[in-house]
This record gives C-alpha cells, structure tokens and sequence, in this order.
C-alpha cells in the first residue's frame, strides 16, 4: 500500500511538482493525496489541481491564532487519513504542538547542508560565510527549526561570482531529485531505516 502524503506549500510549488512527476511512477511507494496552502494565490496549488489533486486553502490570516489556525490544519489532515506530511516551502513555523501531534512523520527540505545555515536567507548566509560548498538537506521535523534527523543531503560548489539567487538556482535543481528520493526510502522503510540509509 502507498503511504498516504500531504503537501503543504506557500508559494510557487517547484518541489512539490517534484513530489507530483516522481509519484506518477507505478512503483513509487508514496501518493499525494492533498495539497494544503496557506496562501490563496500559491500558485501551487493550480500545479496540484492539474493534477487531479485534491487542494485546500487554509489561510493563516484568518484565524486568531497559531494554535486555531494549526487546529484546523490538524483536522483537515486527518480526515484526509495522511500518513506523512512533506513540507515545500511551506512559510509557517509549526508549533511544538502540532510537531509532537505528527512526530515522526513530517519531512521538510532545507536549502543548505544543515546544521549549517539555519533560518531564512540562508544561501546568503553561506556566501557571507565564505564556504566552498553548500546544498540541501531533506530532515525529519521537531519542535526545533531546521532541526531532527537528517534522511539525505545533496552538496552544491559554492562558485566565485555566486549571488544568492545563482547559488540558491542550482540548490534547487538539486532539491528537486533530493526530496523524491528521501520522501521514497521513508514511505518504503519507516524512519528508522531511512536513518540508516542515510548515514
């Protein structure tokens, strides 16, 4: 049986276009079965819907709160009967809360080779920083940001003349096979073995 996953996006939805082309194939051991934004205009959404997948707009600015706007979030992953949830540039910091609710079953990819460079901003914290090389890691979420365990990591040259839009343009083309592969061995093997591949 494939694992049942939700995509939680904010904007354009490049990687969960990713997520979408690599679960077309038959044997991909993972299915997006719901796309959840929090911004109505994501244009992610028009990616998910062209692929005959169910979406839905949760807009954070219409709730009172953090803990009212990620209830209703909870609900509608629940219903939805998710088994994991992949987080695509999804600009919400989930709170402890909703982190323990799903522990263990949220992935989020990360645009530098944590624990290096965490937060926003981050291909310009690598430049600032003067490293040769950075890249993009897929980890498993906690309570704390860019943190938990690392399933996989693709390293990026960091080349002179970079700008954060340069080096941030190649991270990404990475991303994109990155996130397939990691979001592939953890609904195939569980945590745990995903860990193991990994190290």
């Amino acid at each position: 049986m494939k694992k049942r996953v939700a995509v939680l996006i904010s904007g354009s939805g490049s990687n969960l276009q990713a997520l979408i082309d690599a679960a077309q194939a038959p044997d991909y051991p993972a299915e997006i079965v719901c796309v959840i934004s929090n911004r109505p205009a994501a244009y992610g959404l028009k990616r998910a819907a062209h692929h005959n997948i169910d979406t839905h707009i949760i807009d954070h600015k219409l709730f009172e709160n953090r803990d009212a706007f990620e209830q209703a979030l909870h609900e509608k992953l629940a219903a939805a009967k998710v088994e994991i949830i992949c987080l695509a540039g999804f600009m919400r910091i989930l709170t402890a809360g909703f982190v323990n609710q799903w522990a263990g079953r949220i992935l989020n990819i990360h645009p530098s080779l944590l624990p290096a460079f965490k937060g926003l901003n981050v291909q310009q914290q690598a430049l600032d920083a003067g490293v040769k090389e950075s890249g993009c890691t897929v980890h498993v979420v906690t309570p704390d940001l860019d943190d938990g365990p690392i399933i996989g990591q693709r390293a990026v040259p960091v080349k002179a003349g970079d700008t954060a839009e340069t080096l941030s343009e190649r991270i990404l083309r990475e991303e994109h096979m990155l996130y397939p592969q990691c979001l592939a061995r953890f609904a195939l093997n569980g945590l745990e073995a995903a860990l193991k591949t990994a190290s």
